[in-house]
């Protein structure tokens, strides 16, 4: 299914949900497009940088921020974009504008070294050499701090050409459910191009922004009662 809306107007516009979306493109088009394959060489996430078996192009405390907004190829950073346009403006609404900046780059960080654990406990050296990269990781992060946040909103999308309706909490649970299924069955999948993010990047994001936004709105509601309990 092909998010198209959600049903909910942010109440602030979403500045950062747009820079982000706006860097996405300008990065595909404007380094990516011209010089596709050493684009992704140069810039992309690998995980045998993280215990130094390897020496990528960027070390990886660069490259995990770089990979985030490379794509391989047009269906992925459509399908990339269409979701954190229909959701990230939400949750930032909630957030803020700077919060939410924080939790896109963490929610990023931690779905790249989630797949970049995984890809080293249980991958072969040549997994290990593969390049990670995408907004997807990111962007799970943000589809579960929506999953929290909206359950009970209607999600309007496509499947293939039929427009249908359904709560957020079964589509994004259903997709989340996907992913966990995806990874243990296709460990190291990966794009066009000889790279991408892989599922367990998918699955590490979305925890990440459940926990997040669990441990947020458990701190909102504890405040007036510790406050009271003091007074």
């Amino acid at each position: 299914m092909i998010p198209l809306s959600d049903g909910i107007r942010a109440l602030r516009f979403p500045f950062v949900n747009i820079a982000i979306v706006v860097a996405n493109f300008a990065v595909w088009l404007f380094y990516e497009l011209p010089h596709l394959n050493s684009s992704v060489y140069h810039a992309s996430f690998y995980p045998c940088t993280l215990n130094g078996s390897c020496h990528g192009p960027e070390p990886w405390y660069l490259s995990w921020i770089t990979a985030m907004f490379l794509h391989g190829s047009w269906d992925h950073i459509l399908g990339n974009m269409v979701f954190l346009v229909v959701f990230g403006k939400n949750v930032e609404d909630s957030f803020g504008h700077l919060r939410y900046l924080g939790f896109y780059f963490a929610g990023g960080f931690v779905a790249m070294l989630t797949q970049g654990v995984i890809t080293l406990l249980a991958g072969t050296a040549a997994d290990t050499h593969t390049p990670n990269l995408g907004a997807s990781g990111a962007i799970a992060a943000v589809l579960g701090a929506y999953f929290i946040l909206y359950p009970n909103s209607t999600v309007f999308g496509l499947v293939v050409v039929w427009p249908v309706r359904i709560s957020a909490y079964f589509f994004l649970g259903f997709w989340f459910l996907y992913q966990l299924f995806e990874a243990n069955f296709g460990l190291f999948d990966s794009s066009a191009n000889g790279g991408g993010v892989a599922f367990f990047a998918h699955v590490g994001g979305f925890v990440f922004g459940v926990i997040v936004t669990l441990l947020r709105s458990a701190g909102r509601v504890s405040t007036p009662n510790a406050a009271g309990a003091a007074a």
